[in-house]
């Protein structure tokens, strides 16, 4: 096969610029309908699916081959991540040795839309009669793979959306969608929640952001600037300066947390002619700071610190005694925003 010029096929005319939209106008057309059409012919079978899967003692082994076998890898990823123990193992391998992956407490996902795929055929047989439950995912229900499936789940399209009708595409598509669905009715079911979808992230953002705690990321002890409510401004500031926070807190006697003061209080009392070494802090301080208990996830202290529109958080207990302090500056180096 000649090779293409770009320019010329894709650039050469307004024709050819407009037939290349209305081609892929027409992919994704005839790929969303295909999709569309599975749900339609959802029915008993897929509740058993998930009832297999749930059920399953060991773990979920998903296996193709060529574009079934890409589409197998995804969902295998996808049932790990959302509650369901899952491994691809591909079909060619297990045939060479990697069946011994695969026991009779797994389940066996199986994905071929032809339902004829040599490599499946080959290693079907033996999971069966060791006694592995499988779920066939296929175009043809008369197909040899679906004749071996405890349960057979039909992802058939009308057409591929290649115009030559060939190429995977909407097949491939209904495919993944397919198993999608599967793997997030069980993640359902299992009352998987955001916070066990956290642990299996830990690695990406929302993992930070659904386990990063505010005791995580805060100044703690020495750390965090304190000065009691009869100190002047200019013990304020050396502790501001010292401590590099933009502010400090204000303590009282028994640990509780009397109030902050930041550049805006002084702002304020220089404004008006104020004498920053013969002025105490509890005439200037704010008595009502922002604050936040140290258990709280980090993302919550994102939030109010933006709602405020302030830089500065100071932690509290239960008791109000003060714990911590935190600047925006911590939550963008761990990354929560």
């Amino acid at each position: 096969m000649n090779p293409v010029d770009p320019v010329q096929a894709l650039g050469a005319t307004p024709d050819s610029r407009s037939s290349a939209l209305a081609l892929a106008r027409d992919v994704l057309i005839t790929e969303s309908q295909a999709v569309s059409a599975l749900a339609d012919r959802l029915d008993g079978r897929f509740l058993r699916a998930v009832e297999l899967v749930l059920g399953c003692r060991g773990r979920v082994v998903v296996s193709g081959v060529g574009k079934s076998g890409h589409i197998a890898h995804k969902i295998a990823a996808t049932l790990a991540s959302t509650g369901t123990p899952a491994l691809f193992v591909h079909a060619a391998e297990a045939a060479h040795g990697d069946l011994g992956m695969v026991t009779g407490r797994d389940v066996f996902i199986a994905m071929s839309y032809s339902g004829e795929t040599d490599e499946l055929l080959t290693i079907v047989p033996i999971l069966k009669r060791g006694g592995t439950p499988l779920i066939v995912l296929t175009g043809r229900d008369t197909s040899s793979l679906a004749g071996y499936a405890d349960v057979y789940l039909d992802c058939r399209v009308e057409r591929e959306a290649c115009p030559l009708n060939l190429s995977p595409t909407s097949s491939t598509t209904a495919m993944l969608a397919l198993g999608d669905a599967l793997a997030i009715a069980c993640l359902d079911a299992r009352g998987f929640g955001a916070d066990d979808f956290a642990r299996s992230h830990p690695g990406g953002a929302l993992g930070r952001r659904l386990l990063t705690r505010v005791s995580d990321v805060m100044h703690t002890g020495e750390a965090i600037p304190v000065v009691s409510a009869d100190d002047t401004v200019m013990d304020a500031l050396r502790e501001i300066s010292s401590k590099r926070l933009g502010m400090t807190a204000v303590r009282n006697p028994d640990g509780t947390l009397a109030g902050i003061f930041t550049d805006g209080d002084l702002r304020r009392l220089l404004e008006r002619g104020g004498d920053a070494r013969a002025t105490r802090v509890r005439d200037v301080m704010t008595a009502t700071p922002l604050t936040i208990e140290p258990q709280a996830l980090a993302v919550e202290a994102a939030q109010l610190l933006d709602s405020g529109r302030k830089n500065q958080l100071l932690v509290v207990d239960a008791e109000h005694r003060l714990v911590g302090a935190l600047h925006m500056h911590d939550l963008m180096a761990a990354r929560v925003i």
